[in-house]
């Protein structure tokens, strides 16, 4: 994560995370499982696939998937 983000925002990304999960295990007071985090992260993706689309859509672009080149 530091080489993609660089050394601060990888701090900050991974206290979010920490944090993120004790609220999680204080609130419902179970268990940790990791499960239950990949499922908020895919639907904050998800969110932000989606409200990234409609602003491109407002000014008048469409998104498409990327087509990966085949490996030689």
């Amino acid at each position: 994560m530091k080489r993609k983000l660089g050394g601060p925002e990888a701090v900050t990304a991974t206290a979010h995370k920490l944090a993120r999960i004790v609220y999680h295990i204080l609130r419902t007071k179970e268990a940790y499982n990791e499960s239950v985090l990949l499922k908020s992260d895919e639907d904050i993706t998800g969110k932000a696939e989606a409200r990234l689309r409609r602003h491109a859509a407002k000014l008048g672009f469409q998104v498409v998937p990327a087509i990966p080149e085949p490996a030689e």
